[in-house]
């Protein structure tokens, strides 16, 4: 389903919601200018509808010892339906594989991690790279700085 139109109610709930989850019902109908049964309602209908995803709280890894994010670009070997959903599990099953994007260009595979540190990136390597025979190659990048770290999805052409 895609939606082409979107109140402006609705927008700005999206808007506040995307910025923090745990906003009260009563701060959300200030800032929408509905009521809180209204509010509800709306949230309510966008959970239905899969527009709101999930709600989940953004923990900071530094302070959870995760001090190091690794872009990880690979290619794969084949790329029968078989090998890719083989290789989409392992990754799904893998906690330190925040994102994953099967792309087009040059590799298959987008991943973003998050680790402990070169030892616990070693063992990440090992776990879905270097022990998984469908990995033509791969090439790791590590971040210097989380510049931007966001899942909001624009809604300004609503």
């Amino acid at each position: 389903m895609f939606i082409k139109k979107i109140d402006r109610a609705n927008r700005t709930l999206l808007l506040q919601i995307q910025k923090d989850a745990t906003l009260s019902l009563e701060k959300l109908s200030d800032v929408c200018n509905l009521s809180i049964a209204s509010v509800q309602r709306r949230l309510k209908l966008l959970r239905k509808l899969k527009i709101v995803d999930k709600e989940v709280a953004v923990l900071n890894p530094d302070i959870l010892g995760q001090k190091m994010t690794f872009v990880i670009l690979v290619e794969l070997e084949r790329h029968s339906l078989q090998k890719l959903n083989s290789f989409r599990l392992v990754v799904r099953e893998e906690d330190r594989v925040q994102q994953c994007y099967f792309v087009a260009g040059q590799c298959d595979f987008t991943l973003i991690c998050s680790v402990r540190d070169m030892e616990d990136f070693e063992d990440l390597r090992h776990v879905l790279l270097t022990d998984n025979p469908n990995v033509k190659k791969f090439s790791a990048s590590l971040s210097i700085e989380r510049t931007k770290v966001s899942l909001e999805v624009p809604l300004e052409k609503f």
